[in-house]
């Protein structure tokens, strides 16, 4: 009998996986799919040569999170590049707004009347950031925190909504650069707890960067995998799970899978019913002749570029896709230019472009033309430089990866107090109704992004009952 099973290969699973192995556990991982990656995949979605993520490109939370740090991938070919600049927000006039590696160079980005809010605003949280992630992303709440002064300030400024926390400036370059960071994560700007995820993207950025893999962002699932071969573990591919009775007898079963999944699996019944999934994506992946002509300067440099007027604009998108079930006619966009770091990703001269808007869960319907619509406006004569495009709506999002219900690629809405309590009001949220079972997706805390956090909390869940038992 194997001491733990995991089902789904995806950042988390694959980082329980590995935390369970490191404790001597014996441990085999099942994923559905070919390959092992789940939210981290490289793939060849266009022309030959033309390297894609199909979901995550860049990686703020992947270089900050303190599971991923701990162990070492490094030595299993995941490399980091950096862009010169992190993320860029350039607007109408040609001009843009930076989140800098410098705190400096950002604040002056937003012009002199906002420069020093924004420094009081991040300055108290940088130093101790490190700290900060671990004890921000170590929920659930009945984690014991190491710094409970500098996360109680934390939440004292980013529980409310990221509209509260906007007022402190006063001219709209902040105020669109940071609206932009909120809805990475599809929540209405008035939303609770926004504020945090605002800062959270800031501080990651000062702190280590955005940066993507060399090679794509399989390279970080391939590195799990390969050191949890080196630990002992096994990697099944292309086996889809059913039901509990299709694995193996173990002590213990983690779900890397959304909670309708699970219930559906573990036959939970209506256990999960409640859990709400947010709003979905259509994305593209462009494979293109060269790249993308950005009137601000700022947007050539930068790793990943969002696209909107101003937070206005980006408001009215986002309350579009969750309250008003249609899709915007300005979509807010976030775009990633990997061969800015990394010029492997495509053949010599050309580069891959990948972006997505937001859309309500499950539409059927084509955003193509909307999006390229938003990018003409910033990079004229974008559509010129297109060699081929791939997209994909929620419905062919949902079919790649089973997590991305309705294609929210969050897992799960980011909203309410399921924010931070999901997929149930617990302080044990990786438990379920079997004592056996347990689940460590990113519906789980800290939530959505790669980080393997969701995976390593979870697998001290499970690796404390196998202890007992």
């Amino acid at each position: 009998m194997l001491d733990a099973v995991v089902v789904g290969a995806g950042p988390n699973g694959l980082t329980a996986a590995v935390e369970l192995a490191r404790r001597g556990f014996s441990v085999a991982l099942f994923e559905a799919k070919g390959t092992v990656g789940g939210g981290a995949r490289t793939e060849e979605l266009t022309l030959p040569g033309f390297r894609h993520d199909p979901c995550s490109a860049a990686h703020p939370l992947a270089v900050s999170s303190p599971a991923f740090r701990a162990l070492p991938l490094g030595r299993y070919g995941l490399e980091w590049l950096h862009p010169a600049l992190p993320m860029a927000h350039p607007f109408p006039d040609g001009t843009a707004a930076v989140l800098s590696r410098s705190v400096g160079e950002t604040a002056a980005s937003f012009g002199p009347r906002d420069a020093g809010a924004y420094r009081r605003l991040v300055q108290p949280f940088l130093s101790r950031w490190d700290t900060l992630a671990r004890d921000f992303m170590s929920l659930p709440l009945s984690a014991l925190p190491r710094d409970p002064v500098t996360l109680a300030r934390f939440g004292l400024v980013g529980l409310p909504p990221s509209t509260w926390l906007t007022r402190r400036f006063r001219d709209e370059r902040a105020r669109t650069l940071f609206a932009g960071l909120v809805a990475h994560v599809m929540a209405p700007l008035g939303g609770f707890a926004t504020g945090a995820v605002g800062l959270v993207f800031a501080l990651a950025a000062h702190a280590r960067g955005w940066p993507v893999a060399r090679g794509g962002s399989q390279a970080i699932s391939d590195a799990l995998a390969a050191y949890l071969k080196d630990l002992g573990g096994s990697v099944h591919t292309d086996y889809e799970v059913k039901r509990l009775d299709d694995l193996p007898p173990a002590r213990a079963y983690v779900f890397d899978t959304s909670p309708t999944a699970l219930a559906r699996i573990a036959g939970f019944g209506g256990h999960y019913a409640n859990y709400r999934y947010g709003p979905g994506v259509f994305k593209i992946d462009y494979a293109l002749d060269g790249p993308v002509p950005w009137t601000a300067p700022e947007a050539r440099a930068a790793g990943t570029v969002q696209i909107g007027a101003d937070s206005g604009e980006i408001a009215a998108a986002l309350r579009a896709v969750s309250r008003e079930g249609r899709a915007p006619d300005a979509p807010f966009l976030i775009t990633v230019q990997p061969g800015v770091a990394d010029p492997t990703r495509a053949p010599a001269g050309r580069h891959v472009f990948w972006v997505y808007g937001h859309v309500p869960n499950g539409w059927t319907g084509d955003l193509t033309d909307a999006i390229e619509r938003q990018l003409e406006r910033y990079a004229p004569g974008f559509r010129d430089r297109v060699l081929a495009r791939a997209t994909a709506g929620p419905p062919e999002l949902a079919a790649r990866n089973a997590n991305y219900v309705g294609g929210d690629i969050a897992s799960g809405a980011v909203s309410g107090l399921q924010t931070l309590l999901r997929p149930k009001l617990s302080l044990f949220p990786y438990a379920t109704p079997h004592p056996a079972v347990f689940i460590c997706s990113s519906a789980t805390p800290p939530g959505p992004g790669v980080h393997g956090m969701s995976g390593h909390n979870a697998a001290k869940a499970v690796w404390r009952r196998l202890r007992q038992t």
